[in-house]
């Protein structure tokens, strides 16, 4: 326990936070877990007492997470080079079977496993269970990576109904059994869409959106939808943000209230964006919305 804080500092801490505890008691809030933070094991670790503090104050939180990294790791292991086009992994049927190998396997387990180990109630589950996430081939030249085209969001629901933490992998499928690779983003914005979530958080490994590209002093707080297609516009948005800032779009289009693009990298991000009034990263909100 550390030492430099007095028990009554403590219970200011607390009380404080309570004003929010209230208002996302019982509330939805989807968490895009990928990049830095999933690699680092400390930062793993503390995105898991987040996760399982949140549901333990009533928050019912959905975990969709990513792999890339470690999917990468497998192919190298097996003697398989990765190929990405515009960002996206080229994934032959070799490819896909490992993507699911690691994804709904080896990552999936592991988070759950960690989540029960910190005291939370968890349930692990693909997009292709219970046909979560139907799919098909967005580009020839991909192969099997998937472009959405429904979400049955039932299976999720029942697990948050009978008090669990569903932890997502972004697979898809369709009627023919194909199974597809899942932009990570993109099945978050779909998922929260579909929950109509309070919030969705999108850990990434940058501050936030900036100004600046390299000056984190120039974070940007808070953002309409219409702003942020002007910073589109104008330049300041570009690259990899891009399609991060568009996946955001996408998931207030389909229901969410608020999105907010984080740093990943910083310990307990998640508790400081729901928990206190300064929050963390970028919030792009939904029209009339807070």
């Amino acid at each position: 326990m550390d030492k430099s804080f007095t028990n009554a500092e403590r219970a200011e801490v607390l009380t404080q936070a309570l004003p929010y505890i209230r208002k996302y008691n019982g509330k939805i809030v989807v968490v895009k877990y990928g990049g830095n933070a999933m690699i680092n094991e400390q930062l793993k670790n503390q995105v898991m007492e987040d996760v399982v503090l949140l549901s333990l104050i009533g928050v019912r939180v959905v975990l969709v997470h990513g792999g890339g990294p470690e999917i990468s790791d497998m192919m190298k292991r097996l003697g398989k080079k990765p190929e990405f086009v515009d960002g996206l992994r080229v994934t032959d049927q070799e490819t896909v079977d490992i993507v699911q190998m690691v994804l709904a396997g080896k990552v999936n387990k592991t988070l759950v496993n960690l989540l029960e180990m910190k005291g939370g109630k968890a349930m692990g589950i693909s997009g292709m269970d219970g046909r979560l996430i139907e799919a098909r081939i967005k580009n020839e030249r991909l192969g099997y990576v998937g472009e959405i085209t429904g979400i049955n969001i039932q299976p999720v629901l029942d697990l948050l109904e009978k008090g669990y933490i569903p932890v997502v992998s972004t697979l898809g499928c369709d009627e023919a059994g194909n199974v597809y690779n899942i932009n990570g983003d993109t099945a978050s914005a779909f998922i929260a869409g579909a929950l109509h979530a309070e919030r969705m958080l999108l850990l990434t490994d940058i501050p936030g959106i900036l100004r600046e590209k390299e000056d984190p002093d120039t974070l940007i707080s808070d953002l309409t939808v219409e702003e942020a297609r002007h910073l589109q516009e104008t330049g300041i948005i570009s690259g990899g943000m891009i399609p991060k800032v568009e996946c955001c779009i996408e998931a207030i289009t389909r229901g969410v209230r608020n999105v907010v693009i984080m740093d990943g990298r910083v310990p307990h991000s998640i508790l400081m964006e729901i928990l206190t009034d300064e929050g963390a990263g970028t919030m792009i909100k939904g029209a009339g919305n807070e």
